[in-house]
């Protein structure tokens, strides 16, 4: 992957992965995307693993805080920068899985 893509932020990804799959589905603050994140992957991210990738996707351009009026909370979008770069990074997953299956079905059989 190259300049501005997921894998700059190297043991970082699986966090902003998850990330950006939660806010594909809409806007969210920091509270929503922890539970949207536990609910569709089983993963609880802890705030300061939460609030540090939120900083480094927004200082990429991937995602962009969203005007709000609300203080305390402070909801977050994909951009499209973010939106290509999880595209990528998911066809990628799905690849290394599909390897991973089809060598898991030869070694069983």
């Amino acid at each position: 992957m190259g300049e501005g893509e997921l894998e700059d932020l190297g043991r970082y990804s699986g966090p902003a992965t998850l990330i950006l799959a939660s806010l594909a589905s809409g806007s969210k603050h920091g509270y929503a995307l922890t539970k949207d994140v536990e609910e569709f992957a089983g993963v609880h991210l802890a705030p300061g693993t939460l609030y540090g990738a939120l900083s480094r996707l927004v200082d990429q351009g991937f995602i962009a805080p969203v005007a709000t009026d609300d203080e305390r909370r402070r909801p977050y979008r994909i951009t499209p920068a973010g939106t290509e770069a999880l595209r990528k990074q998911l066809s990628e997953q799905r690849r290394v899985a599909d390897v991973g299956l089809r060598r898991l079905k030869k070694a069983v059989t």
